[in-house]
């Protein structure tokens, strides 16, 4: 499971995380909504190691990401994230951008690393453009391709950043129908999302962030559905 406990986190003076706690159980999937800086993606790249804390402690199975002697890069095996933007490597085709990772993190044989590649780009629906590289894909597909890209590493959890904010709309629904597979397939997954509906389909139990605090967490039918705090409702009346 991730454990966070009491979390701080500020960039100079400005303190985006203000003392956030909060469990993840594994099969569990928590999407992180609320506006925008009020510290959601900032969480994610401190699970993940990539942002440091000022105060806290946040464990990954046990493993605290934030001490000393932890090796980072072997604990980001088990923690996939996929961005916004999706960095792939314009001269490598698809299939190769997906062998990478295995290949020089995990030491894979070539043959191994297709494999992988070939499983996890059939697995988002991308088995046709294996040799196509990425400059020839649409924004939803790249986006696939990235969370393939993630899923070749075998994580244990998947974190996701506003996945589809970058996407035309009528890309989105590709991306989404994506991570509601892995959902549906167990995977524990923590979500920084503005899709207000698919959060409502998808979670185990939604958290509000606002001003760099948890304002409400819940499950959806009472987080979205039925909002306690005037914040929370202001905020979900906003995105109609």
């Amino acid at each position: 499971m991730i454990e966070i406990d009491n979390v701080h986190k500020s960039f100079g003076k400005l303190e985006v995380i203000k003392g956030v706690s909060m469990t993840v159980k594994k099969g569990e999937v928590i999407s992180i909504i609320g506006g925008s800086g009020s510290g959601k993606s900032t969480l994610l790249m401190c699970i993940n190691g990539l942002e440091p804390i000022q105060q806290g402690v946040i464990k990954v199975d046990g493993i605290d990401v934030h001490a000393k002697g932890t090796n980072l890069n072997k604990l980001r095996q088990r923690i996939g994230i996929v961005f916004q933007q999706w960095n792939a490597f314009p001269h490598l085709t698809v299939m190769e951008n997906v062998m990478l990772a295995p290949r020089k993190v995990l030491g894979k044989s070539r043959a191994e690393a297709e494999e992988i590649a070939v499983r996890q780009l059939g697995h988002v629906g991308l088995s046709e453009k294996l040799k196509v590289f990425p400059g020839k894909l649409s924004g939803g597909q790249l986006q696939r391709m990235a969370i393939a890209r993630a899923l070749a590493m075998s994580p244990d959890y998947m974190l996701f950043d506003e996945v589809t904010s970058a996407l035309d709309p009528q890309l989105v629904g590709e991306v989404l129908d994506t991570m509601r597979m892995l959902s549906d397939e167990g995977m524990t997954m923590i979500l920084v999302t503005h899709e207000i509906r698919f959060a409502r389909d998808v979670s185990d139990r939604v958290a509000f962030f606002r001003n760099g605090v948890i304002h409400e967490i819940g499950p959806p039918d009472q987080v979205i559905d039925h909002p306690q705090l005037p914040e929370t409702i202001e905020f979900l009346k906003s995105t109609h």
